[in-house]
């Protein structure tokens, strides 16, 4: 029996196991990618380093227990709360409200803001309320 004592030399190196290791982790990083970019698509807000000078569209009417009601936080009776409305629809079509109302108000004040709101034609309507704390 004859030892093979003559250690020859590799004339290239093999780098099969080094592009398969290549290619496992490409895909694994194209699979982790598209996965966090998956959900719902939503219109995200675009931010800017300046502060915005628009105006804010969202209208906030509260109705109070003694049955005051304001707009934003300026008091109006319901003539002038309906010109202003009228007159921020005519600026801006579709704008959303938010009507907040004492717990203990009438029922009828706010249901008379609310049938004001479908006179006028405002759709986007949220009733604000406190979450139920548990």
């Amino acid at each position: 029996m004859k030892l093979n004592t003559e250690a020859k030399p590799y004339d290239d190196i093999n780098i099969t196991p080094m592009l398969d290791l290549a290619y496992v982790l490409l895909v694994i990083f194209i699979i982790m990618t598209t996965a966090t970019v998956q959900g719902m698509k939503v219109n995200l807000p675009k931010a800017s380093a300046s502060p915005s000078l628009a105006q804010q569209t969202t209208k906030a009417i509260t109705v109070t227990n003694e049955g005051r009601i304001f707009l934003d936080t300026i008091p109006v009776t319901m003539a002038e709360l309906e010109q202003r409305l009228v007159q921020q629809k005519a600026l801006t079509p579709e704008f959303p409200v938010v009507l907040r109302g004492d717990s203990q108000t009438q029922y009828q004040n706010v249901m008379d803001v609310l049938d004001l709101l479908g006179r006028l034609g405002i759709t986007q309507v949220g009733l604000a309320t406190k979450p139920l704390v548990t």
